[in-house]
């Protein structure tokens, strides 16, 4: 008979160490934390810091999304965005092509990769970057056709500001009414 007594008694003991989910937080959890909660996406809590001017908690935030969520688009796309606030424009270009071979259509890391690229001062693929994102955007977004329109100002103004020729070597001089004549010193 004593078996099953210390069988009874063990299985009670074990069951007393359990939690019952008692009226407080668990012993383990940390001060303020609740085990029961739900935790906000830190893909969320990197837009937010964005917003807030802190880039490098940010991408923090990021890094713990691509642990979250995995390192899809959307999370390259977002640290490459950090990387570009933080003057990294080396690893934010990197990072925004990774995204695109991830996600080829994907508008938010096109755009920024045509941002990258406006920065670097590689106009005439920032250019066809920002044509690309603005027809897959259908062109929806204020931001990247505002993008676009400042491609290709930067791009025909270095078309025509070639710089080859003496600045002063031609003069427009008007005529008569409506007509000019261009004149070269000679």
């Amino acid at each position: 008979m004593t078996r099953p007594v210390t069988a009874l008694l063990t299985i009670l003991l074990l069951a007393a160490c359990g939690n019952t989910g008692g009226l407080g937080a668990s012993r383990n959890a940390p001060y303020g934390v609740d085990p029961k909660g739900n935790a906000v996406d830190p893909l969320l809590v990197g837009h937010r810091l964005m917003e807030a001017g802190e880039y490098e908690l940010a991408l923090k935030a990021y890094y713990g999304a691509a642990g979250t969520h995995g390192v899809n688009a959307d999370t390259l796309s977002a640290v490459g965005s950090a990387n570009l606030k933080l003057g990294r424009l080396g690893q934010a270009e990197q990072i925004l092509r990774r995204a695109i071979e991830a996600e080829p259509g994907f508008v938010p890391a096109l755009n920024n990769l045509g941002v990258v690229l406006m920065e670097q001062g590689k106009m005439g693929e920032a250019r066809r970057v920002f044509e690309e994102a603005y027809a897959r955007d259908s062109g929806q977004s204020d931001s990247i056709r505002q993008n676009l329109m400042r491609a290709i100002a930067a791009t025909e103004a270095n078309v025509y500001d070639g710089g080859q020729e003496d600045p002063g070597q031609y003069q427009l001089v008007r005529r008569d009414k409506g007509q000019y004549v261009l004149l070269t010193q000679l």
